[in-house]
């Protein structure tokens, strides 16, 4: 999977020079504020969920607002009135949302070639003015909505290959409950443990209780004690991820797979999953809004949590958990099953 470096970019109704426009990472950890990011699908005629990510965007504002109004208003912004109307607004925040994507995605449409995806990234953040005060009555004047659109290209799952490689390499992020830019700066501190061959970072405060990816969620399906059954069912297993109140972001293909393993009586607990415990996983994968659903080929861990204060990965001695190639039984009905949400929630293009 790959996204190309040009990017179509729409901050308040304009749009920059696609050859001046910054790679989406870039522009992220120069502009405060929170954010939410989906791609287009089936050859870019509808957008993936696009309503639970506006939902989720306005929760996010509303999160960093009362937690730490400078993850959306920027530095030296920690003492600002909290309006109702803001919190209560999110219709508000929906149209300027939809406003944007409106003038761009067009633009961006005419850019891409067949067979390729649109990744689509929505930011919103404070903007007090000159004056520095919040207006109360023009409240959609005090938020900055920008849309980064760039060209994506999805890996294909299942195929050997294709699992994800991860590493657990740091602790869990502040205010995880909202999504915010900020984060795109401080999980860069952590790109010197990443192995050579990782795809993703995992989080955990004490090397045990696993939390999510630094842009993911993560989940195991773990064996039930002692049950070694040939034939195996559904009910052999448990599908494990860390709960949102141990600090983890509600991600929403997160809230896809539990949804699924409700519907289809997959036994599904929200509890973190401990490392200590992993002889007994037998599947995991990780989620976020452009992957979808990615089967992990390994799992690595530091011998020691004391090892990850070193310079490199060169300086921890890793344990690791390989699994079978390819997606498990679990895994390949849950990806079935989300892939068939995307097209019936999906936001029409045509």
């Amino acid at each position: 999977m790959t996204t190309t470096p040009l990017g179509f970019l729409l901050t308040n109704g304009v749009v920059s020079n696609p050859s001046n426009t910054p790679p989406v990472t870039a522009f992220l950890e120069t502009h405060p504020g929170a954010y939410t990011t989906t791609r287009t699908h089936n050859n870019a005629s509808l957008v993936l969920f696009w309503e639970r990510h506006l939902k989720r965007l306005a929760e996010s504002v509303r999160i960093l607002y009362n937690a730490d109004p400078q993850l959306l208003f920027g530095p030296n912004k920690t003492s600002l009135p909290l309006p109702s109307s803001l919190a209560a607004n999110s219709l508000l925040l929906h149209d300027l949302v939809n406003d944007s994507m409106k003038k761009v995605l067009p633009i961006a449409l005419e850019g891409r070639s067949d067979g390729e995806e649109l990744s689509i990234t929505t930011l919103v953040s404070g903007n007090l003015g000159e004056s520095g005060d919040l207006e109360l009555e023009k409240i959609g004047g005090a938020l900055d909505v920008s849309i980064y659109v760039g060209i994506y290209v999805p890996c294909v799952f299942g195929v050997r290959g294709n699992g994800a490689q991860l590493a657990v390499v740091g602790r869990g992020r502040d205010v995880a409950a909202a999504k915010y830019s900020d984060w795109v700066r401080i999980r860069k501190s952590l790109e010197r443990l990443r192995p050579p061959s990782g795809t993703e970072l995992l989080l955990s405060n004490d090397g045990d209780r696993i939390l999510e990816g630094s842009l993911s969620n993560f989940f195991v399906v773990r064996r039930k004690d002692d049950n070694e059954a040939k034939e195996q069912t559904i009910h052999c297993f448990e599908v494990q991820t860390a709960p949102i109140s141990e600090g983890v972001l509600p991600g929403i293909i997160r809230q896809l797979v539990i949804e699924v393993c409700l519907s289809k009586g997959i036994p599904f607990r929200e509890v973190a999953p401990l490392w200590s415990e992993h002889e007994f996983w037998e599947e995991a994968f990780i989620t976020n809004s452009l992957r979808l659903m990615q089967h992990a080929e390994n799992v690595r861990a530091p011998s020691s949590w004391e090892s990850l204060h070193g310079n490199s990965w060169k300086d921890i001695s890793w344990k690791e958990k390989q699994f079978e190639e390819g997606p498990g039984m679990i895994t390949t009905i849950l990806q079935k099953e989300i892939m068939e949400k995307a097209v019936s929630e999906g936001y029409s293009l045509s």
